[in-house]
């Protein structure tokens, strides 16, 4: 009585991806409004650190989302708009050690 049938099992487990897939999306959502928010409200500098790694994380953790729900044309904007965050903390980093 205490075991789930196979198939309730399987939608159970689909059901706690679900969660956890929408908890990732959010959280990238929410990381890059918050870094849109600050640099508009001049509370981080457009080219700082911690502004492109908000970008990054935030785009990556949509990325996941939405290739998860095949929502592709969504995916690839957050996976460029990760690469640019991504160079822009690379260029950042080089130019700062000369």
């Amino acid at each position: 009585m205490g075991h789930m049938t196979w198939p309730g099992a399987i939608r159970s487990k689909c059901m706690n991806n679900h969660f956890w897939l929408d908890a990732i999306g959010w959280v990238g959502a929410a990381a890059l409004l918050v870094a849109y928010a600050m640099v508009s409200s001049r509370k981080l500098e457009a080219h700082s650190a911690a502004f492109q790694l908000l970008n990054v994380g935030g785009s990556v953790l949509l990325a996941t989302n939405t290739v998860f729900y095949g929502s592709y044309p969504s995916t690839f904007v957050n996976l460029i708009w990760a690469a640019i965050a991504t160079f822009s903390i690379a260029t950042r980093k080089r130019v700062s050690s000369r």
